[in-house]
C-alpha cells in the first residue's frame, strides 16, 4: 500500500522523466495574485507564464504545492472535521505546459500515470469533457478506449475554467473514481454527483482561449495545460478507503492528538481529532510561510484555524496546552518534502503554544456566557447577533468558532444580528477616534481602513509583491484615478513597503499597473492602512487595478543593516556603561544610524572604542537573527528591552541575534541582544558588515546620542579617513606609524608658543607697549588710585592676567582695560580687596561697555569683564569709569 509520501515522489518522478521540471511548492501567501489570500492551486505560482507576462528557462512543470481554502471565495473550514473530504490545508500535485505541448500529450500523460504508475483500476474510471469539447472527448477514446457512457459531457462552468471576467480560460476534463455502490451517490452531472462514491482525483485544464470584456474569445497563441490532482484522494483510494482522514499522514496526526489528549482515536471525539490533525497542518505551514496570528487579514484566518483546533482539543478534555506537542508528528511526516517546516519547527511550536495558553484563559469564561446566552432562548431560537458579538468582542471567539460551537448542538447564530453590532462598533470607534499629525487631520485613512481593513504587510520575507490599489487619495480626499506628474497617497490590500515606524524609515520602491507606473517616495501607516507617498510617472493609476510593487532593494538593506546595528549597538552600551542604559530614540535610515540613550555624561575615547569592537565582534560571528511572537510579559521576563514609552499590543515580535557563548547560534540563556521590535532586519548579523561611530554627543539633559554607519556606507567613511592619514603623513614628510608622534610634538610645540607669545603681549602691555600708557601712571579719582589703560595686539582672554598684575603693582587701587581684538573691544576691570567696598569692578564694567556699544558685562566685585562692537570710544569708556569712580 502506497504512503503519500510514496505518491508524491512517484507523480513528480514521473513527470520528470518526462521533461519537466520539478519546481518546489510556492508559499502560501502568494506573491503574484493580490486577488488570493492564500495559494490555493498549483497553478498560482505560474500565473505569469500563462498570460505571458513572465518567462523561465523551462516550458515544462510539475509540482506538489500546498494550499490552503480557509478564507475568501475558497473557504472550506465549516465542513472540516464533518465530512470526508474536506480541508484547510491539502496538497495538489500537478504538471503544467507552457505552450509546449497540449492536449495530445496531457490525456495520455494522465491516463499512463494513473492506471500504470499508480496502477489505479482503469475500469473503476471515468472522466468529464466540457460538452462543445470533442478533441478532448476523442482523445480519451483513443488513449484509455473509454467508451461514451464513461466520457460524460458537461454543460456547465464545472468544466470550463477561467482565471477571472477576462484572460486566458478553457475547457477542463476531470477523472473520477468510483468507490462502489457501497456508497451512495451518482456520477458528474446527475442530481447525487454530491454524494461519496464518485470523486474527482484530476483536473486537467486545457487553457487555449482568451476572452474580453464583451464575452468574445479568440485562440490563443501559446496553448497550455494546467493540472491538479489532490493527493489525499488519491492516497485514500489507494489505501483501499473512501475516508482522507484515514490515510497513512491523518491517521498518524490523528493517534497523535489521540495521545496527548489521551482519548480514543476512533470513538466519540473522532471529529474532534480530526479538526486537530487538518488544522495541525494548514496553521504549522501558515506559520512556517512567515503568517502569524493577528486580528486582520491572513492573521486573522491564521487565529481563527487555531482558535478551532484549539476548541475541539478543549473538548477533549485537554487542560493544558496540547497542539505545540503534534508538531513533531507533523514534521516527522512531511518534513522531507518541505524543509521549510522543519526549519520553523521551534518557531510553531512557540507560537502555538502561545496562542493556546492565551486562548485557554478565556475558552471557558467564553463558553460559559454562551451557556448563559442559550439557557434563555426558546429551543429552536437562532443566538442572538449581540451575544454572538460580545464573544468575539470580548473573548475573541470568531463567528465561525461561535457556530462551530453550536453546530453540535443544532442551534445557529442570528447573523444579520452580528454583522449590525459589527457595524455599530465601527461607527462607535470612527465617531471617537482622533489623531494627530498631517495623517490624522484627513480623517480619509479611518474611512479607507473602515472600508477595506488593515493593510497586510508582506514585507518581514519579501520586497516584492502584487497587490490591489485600493484607494488613491490626492489633496486629501479619495479619487479615482492619478495621471502622470500627479502627487497621491496609494492604499492597496497587501504591500511588501515598510511603514515609518520604531525609528526605521519607511520604504520607498516603485508600484505598477496595467496603465501606469507610480514612484513611491515614502510609507506611513495610520489605523493599520499602509499609506503609499507616490508620484505618478507614466499614464495613470486607478483605483481596482492590479499592482506590482517592488521595494528598493538597495535602500532596504541598507536600513536593514542600520537597524540590526542598532539593536548591537544597545546591549554593547549596556555592557560598557550598566544597566542604566536604555534606549530613548533611533534613527534607522539608508545612509546613517542614530541612536539615543540613557547616560549622564559623555563617553572616553576608549569607552566608544570598545563599544565599537564589541559591535564588529557579533557582526563577525555571523549568527542568524531569529523573531518570535510573544505576549510583551513573556517578552519581558525573558529579558527583552523594550522601547522607553511605546505601547505594545497583546502580541510583540521579539528579535534576537548574536550568542554570548560563541557558538552563534544564540542559545537560550546566551542571546546576546534580545529586543521588543517590529522593524526589519538582516537574515545574519554579518550582512550588517561593518560598523563605525562618527559621532557622540549630548541629545537632551541625561541622554547620549551616538551616530553611525555600517556597510557600505562606513567602508567609505573609513575609505576617506584612510586617504585623510595617507595625506596628512605625506604633508608632515614621516610614516603612518610615526603620524600620531608628529602630531602630537607639532600640537605641544604649538601651545608653547602661544603661551610664549601670549606671555610676552602681558609684559609688552604692562611696560606701556601698543599704544597704551604705562602702569606708573596711575593717577587719582576721588581718593581712589586708577589706572586706565588702552591696548593693542592681545586678545580678551589675555586681560585678567594683566589685571592681576597692576593690582599687585597699584597694591591699592581699580584698573580698567580696554583691548581691541580684531575690530572688537574687550574690556576687563579690577579692584583691590580694600576698595571692593568702596568701587565694584561690575560696575566699572557696565559703564564703560556702555560707551563701546555693548550691553552687560559681568563678574565679581574684584574682577568683571565685557565687551563691545568696537573700541573707537575707549577714551569715553574711560571718562565712563572715573564718573563711577568719583560718585
Amino acid at each position: 500500500m502506497p504512503s503519500l509520501n510514496d505518491i508524491r515522489s512517484t507523480f513528480l518522478g514521473y513527470f520528470e522523466k518526462n521533461g519537466h521540471r520539478v519546481v518546489p511548492s510556492s508559499p502560501l501567501v502568494p506573491r503574484n495574485d493580490p486577488t488570493l489570500m492564500f495559494a490555493n492551486s498549483g497553478m498560482v505560482q505560474f500565473k505569469n507564464l500563462f498570460t505571458g507576462v513572465e518567462t523561465r528557462d523551462y516550458t515544462r512543470a510539475t509540482t506538489a504545492q500546498k494550499c490552503v481554502r480557509a478564507g475568501g471565495k475558497h473557504n472550506d473550514l465549516d465542513n472540516v472535521g464533518y465530512t470526508r473530504r474536506h480541508h484547510t490545508f491539502f496538497e495538489m500535485l500537478g504538471n503544467f505546459s507552457f505552450g509546449d505541448y497540449f492536449k495530445e500529450q496531457a490525456i495520455p500523460f494522465a491516463w499512463e500515470l494513473v492506471t500504470k504508475e499508480l496502477d489505479i483500476d482503469p475500469s473503476r474510471l471515468l472522466v468529464t469533457v466540457f460538452h462543445t469539447d470533442d478533441e478532448a472527448a476523442d482523445l480519451w477514446k483513443k488513449v484509455a478506449g473509454l467508451p461514451d457512457d464513461r466520457i460524460l459531457r458537461i454543460p456547465t462552468d464545472d468544466n470550463f475554467w477561467q482565471m477571472g471576467p477576462t484572460g486566458p480560460c478553457g475547457p477542463c476534463s476531470e477523472i473520477f473514481f468510483d468507490h462502489g455502490e457501497q456508497y451512495w451517490g451518482g456520477p458528474p452531472g446527475s442530481p447525487e454527483e454530491d454524494g461519496d462514491r464518485f470523486v474527482e482525483i484530476w483536473n486537467l485544464v486545457f487553457m487555449q482561449n482568451e476572452q474580453f470584456e464583451d464575452g468574445t474569445r479568440r485562440e490563443l497563441d501559446a496553448q497550455s495545460i494546467d493540472t491538479g490532482m489532490g493527493i489525499e484522494r488519491v492516497a485514500a483510494l489507494l489505501q483501499g478507503t473512501n475516508d482522507n482522514y484515514a490515510t497513512d499522514l491523518m491517521r498518524a496526526l490523528i493517534e497523535a492528538s489521540a495521545d496527548v489528549t489521551s482519548t480514543d482515536p476512533d470513538g466519540p471525539g473522532t471529529t474532534h481529532h480530526r479538526v486537530i490533525a487538518d488544522h495541525l497542518r494548514s496553521t504549522s505551514f501558515l506559520i512556517a510561510d512567515g503568517v502569524m496570528p493577528s486580528n486582520d487579514g491572513r492573521g486573522y484566518v491564521l487565529r481563527r484555524i487555531m482558535r478551532r483546533a484549539m476548541r475541539h482539543a478543549h473538548l477533549l478534555g485537554a487542560k493544558d496546552p496540547v497542539m505545540h506537542r503534534l508538531v513533531p508528528a507533523l514534521v516527522q511526516k512531511m518534513g522531507a518534502a518541505y524543509p521549510e517546516l522543519g526549519r520553523a519547527q521551534a518557531l510553531i511550536e512557540e507560537t502555538l503554544k502561545l496562542e493556546e495558553t492565551r486562548f485557554k484563559a478565556t475558552l471557558d469564561r467564553g463558553l460559559k456566557l454562551l451557556d448563559e446566552e442559550l439557557s434563555g432562548l426558546p429551543a429552536e431560537a437562532p443566538l442572538p447577533g449581540e451575544s454572538a458579538f460580545k464573544l468575539y468582542d470580548t473573548y475573541g471567539f470568531p463567528l465561525d468558532l461561535t457556530q462551530d460551537a453550536l453546530r453540535e448542538r443544532e442551534r445557529t447564530v442570528d447573523t444579520e444580528g452580528f454583522d449590525a453590532a459589527m457595524a455599530e462598533q465601527k461607527a462607535k470607534a470612527r465617531a471617537a477616534w482622533s489623531g494627530s499629525g498631517e495623517a490624522a487631520d484627513a480623517r480619509v485613512w479611518y474611512d479607507i481602513a473602515d472600508e477595506h481593513g488593515a493593510t497586510d504587510f508582506l514585507g518581514y520575507d519579501t520586497e516584492t509583491a502584487e497587490g490591489v490599489v485600493q484607494a488613491v487619495v490626492r489633496d486629501g480626499a479619495v479619487t479615482d484615478t492619478a495621471s502622470k506628474g500627479e502627487t497621491v497617497q496609494l492604499v492597496l490590500n497587501q504591500t511588501p513597503f515598510y511603514a515609518e515606524a520604531g525609528g526605521q524609515v519607511g520604504d520607498s520602491g516603485e508600484i505598477v499597473t496595467e496603465g501606469g507606473r507610480a514612484k513611491v517616495t515614502d510609507t506611513k501607516k495610520v489605523a493599520g492602512v499602509f499609506i503609499h507617498f507616490a508620484e505618478v510617472t507614466e499614464g495613470e493609476i486607478a483605483s481596482g487595478a492590479a499592482a506590482k510593487l517592488e521595494v528598493d532593494h538597495a535602500r532596504r538593506t541598507a536600513i536593514r543593516a542600520n537597524h540590526s546595528a542598532t539593536h548591537l549597538l544597545h546591549e554593547a552600551l549596556r555592557h560598557a556603561l550598566g544597566d542604566h542604559v536604555a534606549q530613548r530614540g533611533s534613527l534607522n535610515a539608508p545612509d546613517r544610524l542614530r541612536f539615543d540613550f540613557s547616560h549622564a555624561k559623555a563617553l572616553t575615547t576608549e569607552e566608544l572604542a570598545g563599544i565599537e569592537a564589541e559591535v564588529n565582534a557579533y557582526i563577525r560571528q555571523n549568527s542568524p537573527v531569529t523573531t518570535r511572537i510573544m505576549t510583551p510579559d513573556d517578552a519581558r521576563a525573558m529579558g527583552a528591552q523594550a522601547l522607553f514609552g511605546e505601547k505594545y499590543g497583546d502580541e510583540v515580535r521579539v528579535v534576537s541575534m548574536g550568542s554570548q557563548d560563541g557558538s552563534g547560534k544564540g542559545a537560550d540563556g546566551a542571546t546576546y541582544s534580545l529586543e521588543l521590535c517590529g522593524g526589519t532586519h538582516v537574515a545574519q548579523t554579518g550582512d550588517i558588515g561593518v560598523f563605525v561611530t562618527t559621532a557622540d554627543s549630548a541629545s537632551s539633559a541625561g541622554v547620549r546620542r551616538i551616530e553611525a554607519l555600517t556597510g557600505e556606507a562606513a567602508f567609505a567613511y573609513l575609505a576617506e579617513q584612510d586617504r585623510t592619514v595617507g595625506d596628512l603623513a605625506l604633508d608632515l614628510k614621516v610614516s603612518r606609524a610615526d603620524l600620531r608622534d608628529r602630531v602630537r610634538a607639532l600640537s605641544d610645540e604649538r601651545r608653547a608658543l602661544q603661551n610664549e607669545v601670549a606671555q610676552l603681549r602681558r609684559e609688552l602691555a604692562m611696560a606701556g607697549g601698543g599704544g597704551g600708557a604705562a602702569a606708573a601712571e596711575a593717577r587719582d579719582v576721588g581718593g581712589v588710585p586708577f589706572l586706565a589703560q588702552v591696548v593693542a595686539g592681545v586678545t580678551g582672554k589675555d586681560l585678567p592676567p594683566l589685571i592681576d598684575e597692576h593690582k599687585a603693582r597699584l597694591g591699592s587701587g581699580a584698573v580698567l582695560l580696554i583691548a581691541d581684538a580684531g575690530g572688537k573691544a574687550a574690556v576687563a576691570a579690577g579692584v583691590t580687596e580694600d576698595l571692593t567696598g568702596k568701587v565694584s569692578a561690575v560696575d566699572l564694567v557696565k559703564a564703560a561697555v556702555a560707551e563701546l556699544g555693548g550691553k552687560g558685562g559681568g563678574g565679581r566685585p574684584d574682577m568683571a569683564q565685557g565687551g563691545g562692537p568696537s573700541a573707537e570710544n575707549a577714551e569715553n569708556a574711560i571718562k565712563a569709569a572715573e564718573a563711577v569712580i568719583g560718585g
